[in-house]
């Protein structure tokens, strides 16, 4: 039994891709290593260099490597940056996902688990989002995304393709010290990057309607998230019902100043963040139970936030060494 991971040489397919081994599946890693790391793949694990717009390659490697299912991990993440390239971003997440699943239909592969965003909800009218929250992307990346969730279902209608997305909001922390989070989009690398160049972290507004003024985001550790990821890839093969969609969060969030003190209590840097203004459009508060999660995929919070930054630091230091 072999699963595909797409988008397995990137920050968050490399932990799945360990997760999946450490299970006892056996992982194959396509990747075009435009965001993630060759160093990310583990040694002995098949590695397959290329883009998933390109199907032949993909019927290729489910041959030579009899794959079973697929986790969807690859795309184009950066939901500000797909404002400016909508084109580039549709490309990357609904033609490739498109490309995908043909692929998986000529070669008989009937399974998928894909690693979709909170993005589809956009801001949501109540600050506990749940699986029947509208949706109502407000970035061509929620939206890719939405239209992904979209080309599973109807496949599903057409072929008997059997599916689930995991939704999650802001994914952090590290498994493994050699795997760190390269975005230059996101909170912790943003704020890791500034420490190590001497600059002070800044946060982007401190007058919301939350207990200490800054936004409240649900903060997922990277391991419980692959784990889940595996989980449902076990529940497909075993033929166990499965919903179309998971949210996978904390119930409660974490605001941007608890995670700055926590940066500052974990890494031993005392700082204080200056406080510019708030980016358009974001809510002040945004997290999700995961409750039909805990039910079906085993997700629970392993980590504390304590854990997250120290786990993250670590892999972040190591990577400069």
């Amino acid at each position: 039994m072999s699963w595909m991971v797409t988008g397995g040489a990137g920050y968050i397919g490399a932990h799945v891709v360990r997760a999946l081994a450490d299970a006892g599946i056996e992982p194959v890693v396509v990747d075009d290593l435009s965001s993630g790391h060759a160093t990310f793949v583990p040694a002995g694990v098949p590695f397959v260099h290329g883009s998933i717009l390109n199907g032949g390659l993909l019927i290729d490697a489910i041959r030579e490597h009899g794959v079973t299912g697929v986790i969807h991990v690859a795309g184009f993440k950066y939901a500000g940056v797909s404002v400016q390239r909508p084109l580039h971003t549709y490309e990357q997440n609904v033609t490739a996902t498109a490309v995908l699943l043909g692929a998986m239909a000529e070669s008989g592969v009937d399974r998928v688990v894909f690693s979709s965003s909170a993005a589809v909800y956009g801001t949501p009218p109540g600050a506990i989002v749940t699986e029947e929250t509208p949706k109502a992307p407000e970035s061509p990346y929620g939206e890719s995304k939405l239209i992904g969730e979209w080309l599973l279902r109807d496949q599903a209608v057409a072929t008997g393709l059997r599916h689930t997305s995991l939704r999650y909001f802001n994914v952090v922390g590290s498994g493994d010290p050699s795997i760190y989070d390269s975005s230059p989009h996101n909170l912790f690398p943003l704020v890791f990057d500034a420490l190590v160049e001497g600059r002070t972290p800044r946060i982007n507004g401190d007058d919301y309607d939350t207990p200490d003024g800054t936004a409240v985001r649900d903060y997922i550790h990277v391991a419980d998230l692959a784990a889940s990821h595996v989980v449902a890839a076990q529940r497909l093969d075993a033929g166990e019902p499965v919903e179309p969609a998971y949210n996978l969060g904390s119930g409660d969030g974490v605001s941007v100043r608890e995670i700055m003190s926590a940066i500052a209590r974990v890494t031993g840097i005392d700082f204080t963040p200056e406080i510019g203004p708030r980016r358009s459009g974001d809510p002040a508060r945004i997290v999700t139970k995961g409750d039909l999660a805990a039910r079906d995929l085993e997700w629970r919070m392993r980590h504390s936030l304590d854990d997250m930054v120290e786990s993250a630091w670590a892999a972040r230091r190591a990577a400069v060494v």
